[in-house]
């Protein structure tokens, strides 16, 4: 044996390799929350599932299927990027997880990173369960593929946003009621299995400037009728991206 052969080499791993471990955990711990579950998968499948059998909202012509999956989809994205992120953002920092994490070795940027990373995996992964049910329920999509990625990024950008903002800002306890009360008032009120001209055409110019209505109005206009890039609604949501990203970065507390 040669002198040296096991002595220890203290320092960080490589960052990549830290923030594949960061978003490994965050998404092993997100999959293992009820609540989360509930948000992110149980309640778009059942809506899906249940608007899509049931005669319960005039969706216009053609199937139901054809109208909610595309709002689903947008719903889905809300659930993780903006509410689960919040409320799990929110508790993290009320306990101190937050502010212990920003010690170690991963830098803070490194752990936004393997967050968001944690969202893309976990939206990957609605997005599959979502469009299996959708298919086996009689769903005929069309359109451009990479319009419809622009609009999940975008869409997960600016929910991302807004929800590390509010993470950031209010109390855990706050965030947790704000950002349910904002998921059911956006399920309601954002085009997702109500169409948004049920609420006047005031009501509809209003609405449709909300992220979840642009992301919505978006992909149904690709998914369900096949248009072109809508670049109406890529530039309200880069808009709300921007400035929500922005904000988080301005005013989030780690402590």
């Amino acid at each position: 044996m040669t002198l040296g052969t096991y002595t220890p080499k203290p320092g960080a791993a490589p960052l990549p390799r830290m923030i594949a471990a960061q978003a490994a955990l965050e998404t092993r711990m997100l999959l293992r929350n009820g609540e989360q579950l509930l948000l992110t998968v149980v309640i778009p499948t059942l809506l899906l599932v249940l608007f899509s059998s049931v005669d319960i909202v005039d969706t216009g012509k053609g199937e139901a299927v054809d109208f909610l999956a595309p709002g689903v989809l947008a719903l889905a994205v809300m659930s993780t990027a903006f509410t689960g992120q919040a409320i799990a953002t929110g508790f993290e920092r009320r306990y101190g997880v937050l502010k212990r994490l920003a010690s170690s070795p991963l830098p803070r940027w490194g752990l936004m990173t393997a967050k968001t990373v944690s969202v893309l995996v976990t939206e990957v992964l609605q997005v599959v369960l979502l469009t299996v049910i959708a298919f086996a329920l009689g769903w005929s999509p069309h359109g451009n593929p990479v319009a419809v990625l622009l609009l999940l990024l975008l869409g997960t950008a600016a929910f991302s946003g807004l929800g590390l903002l509010m993470a950031g800002t209010l109390k855990a306890e706050a965030t947790l009621a704000a950002a349910n009360l904002a998921f059911l008032l956006l399920l309601v009120g954002g085009g997702v299995v109500v169409p948004l001209e049920k609420f006047g055409s005031t009501g509809q110019q209003v609405l449709g400037l909300l992220p979840i209505s642009a992301l919505s109005d978006g992909l149904r206009d690709v998914l369900q009728h096949g248009a072109g890039t809508p670049w109406g609604d890529l530039g309200i949501l880069a808009v709300w991206a921007v400035a929500g990203l922005a904000a988080a970065g301005r005013f989030f507390r780690w402590e």
